[in-house]
């Protein structure tokens, strides 16, 4: 049982990683117009960001789980409806280049990732309806929010990787792309 549930974990994790996100989307458009060299700074923000506010989650999730109980079931369903508006949020953009995007700085990459929604949403989901069932110890709770950070990380550089041609053929084809994207 307890594998079942870390396989799904995992594969939640890494649905969640890779679907397009502000972190996702900001490492493309950078790549795309600095290339690796120029960009390398906001990268690097992004991934500590990450890494910052996924340890936030763990200790967010540990707290409440100690001293409100009866929260973290009613969390895993609102995470749950936000993770949903995220999709149809996708399915319906168009794409956009953002003026902030002309510099890219590491403070602009690691301070975006404590606005980013998405991720605390995503963080707060898998451990309230994947781990705590099972632990609520703040060792486990940081270990797998180091889990999905490393995931996350791992998507990133991904989407990094492959910029100019994701950048190319999402231009063209932006409908399709995003209600696939959405529909994952």
């Amino acid at each position: 049982m307890l594998g079942y549930v870390l396989a799904n974990f995992f594969v939640y994790a890494g649905v969640n990683a890779f679907t397009p996100g502000p972190r996702n989307i900001l490492a493309l458009n950078t790549v795309t117009n600095y290339g690796w060299g120029k960009g390398k700074p906001l990268f690097f923000g992004i991934f500590a960001g990450y890494y910052a506010v996924q340890l936030i989650c763990a200790v967010f999730v540990y707290g409440v789980g100690e001293f409100l109980p009866h929260a973290l079931p009613v969390m895993k369903y609102v995470g749950t409806a936000y993770i949903l508006w995220l999709a149809v949020h996708i399915a319906v953009s168009r794409p956009e280049v953002c003026a902030e995007q002309r510099s890219a700085s590491f403070w602009k990459g690691f301070l975006l990732q404590f606005v980013n929604v998405k991720i605390y949403m995503f963080g707060i989901t898998a451990l309230t309806g994947y781990i705590v069932p099972y632990t609520a110890a703040l060792p486990a709770l940081l270990f797998f929010e180091g889990m999905i950070a490393t995931i996350g990380t791992a998507a990133t550089g991904t989407w990094i990787a492959a910029g100019m041609l994701i950048q190319r053929f999402y231009r063209a084809h932006y409908r399709p792309v995003n209600i696939l994207l959405a529909l994952t």
